[in-house]
């Protein structure tokens, strides 16, 4: 009788906090910092289908056989500052972990609102999805830097989403071409007169935001091509395809923004504990990085993983923010729609929701945390904020003593679990 008590409660309590989200991606809770809450401009959200001539089929890519070229499709979500009166929006048929089940998720994007033009035009930030996911994965971090005045595009990474997952060599080679691609696409549209984003981005001014695959991808926008013995192993690159990403190569040279991208924000960069980069190779990145990641994360790494790259990229400044005992899915990740505490895969017993959740930290809680961060670093780093400064150089473990009172814009015992450490470049 009281196992029978427990199993009603306890499936009380998961139908209580599912619908309890009610599929926001805009959640904000009475503990988050500071940064954390929407910025002063209201939001609009647009679509774009672009294609991407003239490109690699790696899916099809076959040892020994002449390489295939195809038109890539890419979609991309835009965020901006609009010109509208209205505050609440909805984004319909989005596809969950399971690769099955469609769902609507809700914030505050006014779906093909006017864009407010400025005197001004708005820094861009691009961002980049893990894998497998999708544009929405990180839609959170869309609405809230749009509200700040910031242009947000968000990437669907063909081949690399829920329902299109195929050959790993194609978001090997392609997360670094598709962050060029659409960077490229935003200087066209920024100068194109009958485009709803004409002069309304700073192009010359980005910063790029990547998780996981996308943060591997942002590593090598930044400089650091892959070595020459991933870039040779036929396990990951056949008929040595991802020379295209190796470093000292002229096609990796080709594929730089450091021109452009000012700033970079990687959230569990997969790579470094799988050998894809060496202290020469991470020796070559020039982009300023913030990292952030869980102290047991299972995938990506985290003390021959991220933390790795932290120490290793020597000729930048960089920060790393650590979150204790997360893991790989607790940071980046919207908070899991309500659909997918039922969602099963095709093997009937795994749940969607374990992709957008943690068994430690409460989703909202870290992405109200990893907002505020993202805030005070790209208010520093694109709009040269330096009151930012402020809420970046704090003491760096939160445990330690009354530390976490010096932790600017953090209410008193609000940011436990915490460490962010800095390091400058060497000269």
């Amino acid at each position: 009788m009281k196992n029978a008590v427990y199993v009603i409660i306890l499936n009380f309590l998961i139908i209580f906090s599912a619908s309890a989200q009610n599929n926001r991606i805009d959640g904000l809770r009475p503990d988050a910092p500071e940064l954390a809450k929407p910025g002063i401009y209201k939001i609009g959200v647009r679509t774009l289908n672009l294609k991407h001539n003239n490109q690699i089929d790696a899916v099809n890519l076959k040892e020994g056989e002449e390489l295939s070229i195809y038109v890539r499709p890419i979609t991309v979500e835009v965020w901006y500052p609009a010109d509208t009166n209205r505050t609440s929006g909805e984004y319909k048929n989005v596809l969950l972990r399971d690769a099955k089940t469609k769902v609507s998720l809700y914030g505050k994007a006014v779906r093909d609102a006017r864009p407010l033009i400025a005197e001004n035009p708005y820094p861009l930030v691009v961002i980049s999805h893990g894998y497998p996911g999708n544009r929405f994965l990180m839609s959170h971090f869309g609405e809230n830097l749009a509200s700040k005045g910031y242009v947000v595009v968000s990437i669907d990474h063909t081949d690399s989403m829920y329902q299109d997952a195929g050959a790993f060599v194609s978001t090997l080679l392609n997360r670094p071409l598709d962050q060029k691609f659409v960077l490229t696409e935003m200087k066209r549209m920024n100068t194109n007169t009958s485009h709803f984003l004409y002069k309304m981005v700073d192009t010359n001014n980005a910063g790029l935001m990547g998780y996981s695959m996308g943060g591997y991808g942002a590593l090598i926008s930044a400089g650091g091509g892959i070595t020459k013995q991933a870039a040779e192993n036929p396990d990951v690159s056949p008929n040595q395809i991802l020379k295209r990403v190796m470093a000292g190569t002229y096609a990796h040279k080709d594929m730089m923004f450091t021109d452009t991208y000012k700033a970079i924000i990687a959230f569990a960069p997969w790579g470094m504990g799988s050998g894809f980069w060496d202290d020469q190779s991470l020796s070559d990145i020039s982009i300023p990085i913030f990292f952030i990641t869980g102290s047991e994360d299972q995938t990506s790494g985290y003390e021959t993983g991220t933390k790795a790259l932290f120490e290793k990229t020597e000729n930048i400044n960089r920060y790393l923010l650590t979150f204790a005992n997360a893991n790989h899915n607790a940071i980046a990740p919207i908070p899991a729609p309500d659909e997918a505490w039922t969602a099963k895969f095709n093997d009937g017993k795994s749940l969607a929701y374990t992709h957008y959740t943690d068994m430690v930290w409460d989703s909202v809680r870290a992405n109200n945390i990893a907002q505020h961060f993202v805030t005070a670093y790209f208010g520093k780093m694109l709009k040269g904020n330096n009151s930012m400064d402020d809420y970046l150089g704090v003491t760096p473990n939160s445990n330690d003593g009354t530390g976490d009172t010096n932790w600017k814009g953090f209410k008193p015992r609000s940011a436990k679990g915490l460490k962010l450490e800095y390091l400058a470049k060497e000269d």
